[in-house]
């Protein structure tokens, strides 16, 4: 039986919460105020909210996804690798969170 047809939660990563006191958009419904950084394992999200917390921003980024084997990959890379996975029904020009999940 699969784990959605019995209403069970799935852990997907590595997450820690950081409460800040603000409201933040795009965060875990579960979550008023503050800020959650997910990734692999834990150290990865200290290492994130290190590298990020006095960095400026700006629009100089590239969207992707990580691999299984550890790889960072652009939109068009993750499309190719997700189809040939089997991971989506039909192959299109880039790969978007919504298209896995």
């Amino acid at each position: 039986m699969k784990w959605e047809e019995i209403g069970m939660s799935k852990i997907i990563c590595a997450a820690i919460y950081f409460d800040d006191g603000k409201n933040h958009v795009h965060q875990p419904k579960n979550i008023d105020k503050g800020f959650v950084i997910c990734g692999r394992r834990h150290h990865n999200c200290f290492t994130t909210y290190s590298l990020i917390k006095n960095a400026k921003i700006n629009s100089a980024n590239t969207q992707g996804f990580l691999t299984d084997d550890d790889r960072f990959v652009n939109r068009e890379e993750g499309m190719t690798i997700a189809f040939e996975a089997g991971q989506i029904p039909e192959k299109k020009m880039r790969l978007f969170s919504e298209d896995l999940y």
